[in-house]
């Protein structure tokens, strides 16, 4: 006699620990760029170069990768950009992770603030969160059905899981360009851009994987003629693209985590020659996990008949969809200015920043604030251009039915719409919808047959049992139990009880005769 057994994907999180960095750094203005007046605006990125793993240690290297525009001092009203990075190496201790463990790490740049401490000189500060996490994919050998099974009983269970079926990492390449409409000038020069995706699905169908979405691009450049007019343009480009993924099955849950990265930005000419084309190619770097909804039919229990079966247990992990949660909120927000001087809004930068979730009766309770970066033209000629850094504090409740502090879930946040009107120059209102969604699974612990031990039956023991008796079913009992407890098939003891199904109640009187 044999048990049969499968092998389940799952992965768990083994161990997860976060560090919160400062980086600083004063950087000089290269010798080829003019001198600053003023700042503009700010972005920044992070790069993880190298992740290395020892016991409950993990060393990370990386950069912060930032870019400035600011306001020249030679050329009132004009503008420049400068870049430059800050390396670290950070140590995370992080208990239970051992040496040859695959250990990713995510990042949020909480705050970012730049300085001008001289016109050759920037201050820059940021303070990022770095999150460390390691999943453990395992095989989950669960006993599924028995060989040979003659003269035993054996009962399944019904189980429904989500096993893992792909973990891989891929990049998704979208090459687009943008032509600047003809009532703009030519390009000259590219000053400034801002190119990120919003709004991106992902479908996984046969040995393929899709994306669409959207691109949100903005572009500041100095235009073709005798003033060198500084010009911007900004529009919203739909997208789609594929990534070959074996194994891939329509129907699959993906869990897709992507970082984007803008790459190869430069001015190409249209059909008449002139420079009005604006190609770049969107990298979005992505972390790709796929789970299989199945029904699992495991064995649960053995015992003899004929003969006497002992069965060895072990406590199994398993997963399985709770709920594919989503929702929407719109947010709102006035904002008067000090001064009355900004024409109009050029181009505005918002991003989620969640601070606290917390799982709650109702579902999922988001908190954070949404981060704005206004860039604006100003009526004065001398500071033409100039910057607004204005948070929206928020609060969400993401409904998800049946969710517990057990469940595991990662949340995906995106800023789907915003608006930014100014009124009479002096005041701003802000409208915006925020998405959030993640799918919610919910962790489940199962006692499953391990090993099974065949022997002869204990003649002293079986001679102690009678031949005839009428049991008491007692509460919590099943003729499951009854029969285990007299070495009685449930088949035998329902057909001498003229019984239709296996169900029984406490107080019932069960007939057993022994078949020995």
């Amino acid at each position: 006699m044999e048990l049969v057994k499968r092998n389940i994907h799952m992965d768990c999180q083994k161990c997860k620990a976060s560090a919160q960095i400062t980086l600083e750094d004063d950087v000089n203005i290269s010798d080829s760029k003019p001198d600053a007046y003023q700042l503009i605006m700010d972005r920044g990125n992070v790069v993880i170069d190298e992740v290395k793993v020892s016991d409950d240690h993990v060393s990370v290297k990386g950069r912060l990768q930032f870019k400035i525009l600011y306001l020249t001092e030679d050329k009132k009203g004009d503008v420049a950009t400068m870049e430059g990075n800050i390396p670290f190496e950070e140590q995370i201790y992080m208990e239970g992770v051992e040496t040859g463990d695959s250990v990713s790490v995510d990042w949020d740049i909480e705050d970012l603030t730049v300085g001008l401490i001289n016109s050759r000189k920037f201050s820059v500060q940021s303070l990022v969160m770095l999150k460390a996490h390691c999943e453990e994919i395992r095989d989950e050998e669960t006993a599924v059905d028995l060989e040979n099974s003659e003269a035993v009983e054996f009962r399944k269970k019904n189980l429904d899981i989500a096993a893992m079926k792909i973990c891989k990492k891929d990049i998704l390449r979208v090459k687009e360009e943008v032509e600047i409409p003809g009532s703009f000038p030519n390009i000259l020069s590219l000053i400034w851009w801002d190119v990120m995706p919003c709004n991106v699905e992902f479908k996984i169908l046969s040995d393929k994987i899709t994306a669409q979405g959207e691109i949100r691009a903005f572009f500041l450049y100095r235009g073709e003629g005798e003033e060198d007019d500084i010009c911007h343009y900004e529009t919203v480009i739909p997208f789609a693209g594929t990534i070959d993924c074996m194994g891939a099955e329509e129907g699959m849950i993906p869990e897709i985590r992507f970082v984007p990265e803008c790459r190869e930005v430069s001015v190409q000419s249209d059909f008449d020659g002139e420079e009005r084309v604006i190609t770049f190619e969107l990298c979005l770097n992505l972390v790709i996990c796929a789970y299989e909804e199945e029904r699992l039919s495991l064995l649960s229990d053995v015992y003899g008949v004929t003969k006497e079966v002992s069965v060895s247990e072990k406590e199994a992990s398993f997963r399985r969809l709770l709920t594919k949660a989503a929702g929407k909120m719109k947010l709102a927000e006035h904002f008067k200015l000090d001064e009355s001087h900004i024409v109009r809004i050029l181009h505005t930068a918002a991003r989620v920043q969640i601070i606290e979730q917390a799982v709650m009766e109702e579902g999922i309770e988001i908190s954070g604030v949404v981060n704005l970066q206004l860039l604006y033209e100003s009526a004065d000629e001398e500071e033409k251009y100039g910057m607004m850094k204005e948070n929206i504090p928020f609060s969400y409740m993401l409904e998800a039915d049946g969710v517990d502090k057990d469940c595991t879930y990662v949340l995906r946040t995106d800023v789907e719409q915003i608006t930014v009107l100014l009124l009479d120059g002096s005041e701003i209102d802000v409208k915006c919808v925020l998405f959030f969604g993640g799918n919610v699974y919910k962790n489940i612990k199962e006692k499953i047959v391990e090993e099974i031990e065949v022997a002869q039956l204990d003649s002293e023991k079986m001679a102690e049992l009678p031949g005839i008796a009428v049991y008491m079913v007692r509460d919590g009992e099943s003729l499951w139990d009854i029969g285990k407890r007299y070495y009685v098939p449930v088949s035998a003891l329902m057909e001498t009880n003229q019984l239709s199904s296996e169900e029984v109640k406490p107080g019932d009187r069960i007939l057993i005769v022994k078949s020995l």
